[in-house]
């Protein structure tokens, strides 16, 4: 069993930022794949990053290349959502999850474990 937790999102002004943190316990942490989604209202969950540690790379969703950055902390059990110039179409309940297969992280239905979410606001 995995244990996710997100915090840091909240209410922003176009342009502004925010880091999001994702906690997992449970299993040792560098093993597995860490990927962030969003979820608007009457929207489907869309991919936003994602992950992996040996080795260490990393993927984005088009439309937050160059304004998101995804980094992990290994001995923190942590990994971080940094997002810059956010826009007021970034607005979503933000989660992270947990998945095995590095060559799935874009596929919603194949992560093993979610977070509750952590809502992201931003403000025209």
């Amino acid at each position: 069993q995995v244990y996710v937790q997100e915090s840091g999102g909240g209410l922003v002004q176009a342009g502004g930022s925010l880091r999001l943190s994702c906690a997992a316990t449970g299993r040792p942490f560098s093993t597995y794949t860490m990927g962030w989604f969003r979820q608007a209202p009457g929207k489907e969950r869309e991919f936003v990053s994602a992950i992996r540690w040996n080795p260490e790379t990393a993927q984005y969703a088009d439309s937050v290349k160059g304004r998101f950055t995804i980094s992990r902390v290994n001995a923190k059990n942590t990994v971080y959502l940094q997002m810059n110039s956010l826009k007021p179409e970034d607005t979503a309940v933000y989660y992270c999850g947990v998945i095995n297969v590095w060559t799935d992280y874009l596929k919603a239905d194949k992560y093993d474990y979610w977070g509750q979410g952590t809502q992201v606001t931003v403000s025209s």
